[in-house]
C-alpha cells in the first residue's frame, strides 16, 4: 500500500477569521467552514467533548490544502511562543511558491505579516523569504527565477 496524496496541514489557531483573511490574500481559496463536535470526532483525535470550527482553504491549482481549526472546549494549549525561531521542534512553516514574491509581501504586510529574517536571493533560481504572520504562523515564500 502506498500513499495516494497529502491531503491538508492542520493549523490550530485562536483568531479563524484573522488567519483566514491572511492566507486568503496569499491566494488560497477558502473551500468553506464548518462547526465540529459529536462522538465520532471526539473518537478520531482523542478528545472528550470537543467543539471547533474548521476551515478549509486550498491552493490554487487544487493539490494543497490547509485546515484551519478554532478550538472552543477544550481551550487550545500553547506550548510554544508566537514568535519561536525556526529551529524550534516541531513544524515550523509552511512554503508557498508565488508569482511576483515583493506583491505577496506587501499584501500580506497588511494583514500584520513580518519578515522573519531578509529576503535572499538563492544563485539564479529562487529569491526565498519566511514571513511571520497572525498567530505566529510562518510561512515560507519562494519566486523562481528565470
Amino acid at each position: 500500500m502506498t500513499i495516494q496524496r497529502m491531503d491538508n496541514v492542520l493549523i490550530v489557531v485562536d483568531d479563524l477569521d484573522a488567519v483566514i483573511a491572511f492566507f486568503v490574500e496569499l491566494g488560497m481559496e477558502l473551500e468553506g467552514k464548518a462547526p465540529v463536535e459529536g462522538r465520532w470526532a471526539a473518537r478520531v483525535v482523542g478528545l472528550d467533548d470537543q467543539r471547533l470550527d474548521v476551515a478549509m482553504l486550498r491552493t490554487p491549482d487544487g493539490h494543497g490544502r490547509i485546515e484551519l481549526a478554532k478550538y472552543h472546549t477544550p481551550k487550545a494549549l500553547s506550548g510554544v511562543p508566537a514568535d519561536a525561531p525556526v529551529n524550534t521542534l516541531g513544524i515550523r512553516r509552511v512554503m508557498f511558491v508565488v508569482d511576483d514574491i515583493d506583491d505577496v509581501i506587501t499584501r500580506l504586510r497588511r494583514h500584520g505579516a513580518e519578515l522573519v529574517g531578509t529576503l535572499e536571493q538563492y544563485e539564479n533560481s529562487y529569491r526565498l523569504c519566511y514571513v511571520r504572520g497572525p498567530e505566529g504562523i510562518v510561512v515560507g515564500l519562494a519566486q523562481q527565477l528565470g
